[in-house]
């Protein structure tokens, strides 16, 4: 079993879509897969999914009112399972030690070709543990600068993290580390490679340890709403930070651009593969779900990551001119002239900001008449 977390640096990158649709992609494409929602304290992957919100989820097993086995349940979907999170139990963002073993422990022995573990954003210990569980996890990210610097640093996070889990308490690269933790502002301008370098000295036994674990952490990225092919780019700064300042490589698994399907999809409560399955969107799922597959039969060694930049670039390029085709298939129908268009669009983006003025309004009279209600 291949087990696949779904990470991101902040929340509103497409992470939950992404999980839920590659786990339907793995399942048509024949594999058994278990999705499992661990955005603790937010969890809404049933929506994504078209599923009601289960009684047993997570939270359900860790509190002992559920056995494992019976938070697993059916899906609409061809192979696809799903655990439910569970956002209604106080404290469950922040699970105990106890807790987050048992639940790994568990989720090693699900039956399944895949599963893929949805987590919350941002570095949490509980969230940077549940990453490691696969040398491969996965992180969304977007081209914009917040997102992007969140997205290496929770990269930097998992890296001491792991480190944090080599160097056990009593060893000299422990005390070593610990001494550095004292002054922060070292910690923050800390290379990796060197700090492993003056750890090696003091205690190569576990220097080796960290360095062989580093060798097999090959975390994969994927560049979400993008809007055009330069942004696919971004991805590189992401790379070369990783390289520099952490001694990592990082995969690029894909790009996807933005496009109001999705919100559209979800509306429907359906996943954008099933949703529309000819859009720019479904096959750029697809593509990634290929790669996933194909990895099945790799060694990593046998993997070149210069060469998954470069067809994600590529990827980047297509996927527009696919979009832009659209844009001129409308054109070229002598449907619409260029200033047509661009004034149909415009008298649609009127009517939107209407409609939402509307809304708002309607949304304040209830407001007030409620509280009218209750006074009366």
């Amino acid at each position: 079993m291949q087990i696949i977390p779904v990470a991101s640096g902040k929340g509103g990158v497409g992470k939950s879509l992404l999980s839920a649709n590659l786990a339907i992609a793995l399942g048509q494409a024949g594999k058994k897969v278990v999705l499992a929602d661990l955005d603790l304290g937010a969890s809404n992957l049933h929506l994504v999914i078209g599923q009601n919100s289960p009684k047993k989820g997570i939270g359900t097993f860790l509190t002992g009112e559920s056995k494992f086995e019976e938070i697993i349940s059916p899906t609409d979907y061809k192979n696809v399972s799903f655990i439910a999170g569970d956002s209604e139990i106080p404290g469950l963002s922040a699970l105990k030690v106890a807790q987050k073993n048992a639940l790994i422990k568990k989720f090693h022995s699900v039956d399944a070709d895949y599963l893929i573990v949805d987590l919350g954003a941002g570095t949490h210990l509980t969230i940077l543990d549940l990453f490691l569980l696969s040398p491969q996890g996965i992180i969304v990210t977007a081209p914009t600068v917040t997102a992007t610097l969140n997205g290496y640093l929770f990269l930097k996070n998992a890296v001491f993290r792991l480190m944090s889990a080599t160097f056990k308490k009593g060893s000299k690269a422990f005390a070593y580390l610990n001494k550095l933790r004292a002054d922060s502002a070292s910690m923050q301008r800390l290379y990796v490679p060197k700090l492993i370098e003056a750890i090696a000295a003091v205690d190569p036994e576990n220097a080796k340890k960290f360095s062989d674990k580093m060798q097999t952490f090959r975390p994969r990225l994927i560049m979400n709403m993008i809007d055009e092919p330069k942004d696919a780019d971004k991805a590189l700064k992401i790379r070369r930070s990783c390289q520099t300042y952490l001694g990592l490589d990082v995969e690029h698994l894909g790009v996807m651009y933005r496009d109001s399907l999705q919100d559209k999809a979800l509306a429907s409560r359906m996943p954008v593969v099933t949703y529309k399955k000819n859009s720019v969107l479904t096959q750029a799922i697809y593509r990634i779900t290929e790669k996933i597959l194909q990895s099945e039969t790799l060694e990593f060694d046998d993997v070149d990551i210069n060469d998954t930049y470069d067809i994600a670039a590529e990827e980047a390029s297509d996927d527009f001119t696919a979009k832009i085709t659209v844009v001129e298939d409308i054109l070229g129908s002598g449907t619409f002239t260029v200033g047509e268009l661009a004034e149909t669009i415009k008298t649609q983006q009127y009517e939107i900001n209407q409609l939402r003025n509307e809304n708002t309004l309607l949304k304040s009279k209830l407001v007030q008449a409620s509280k009218l209600g209750f006074k009366l």
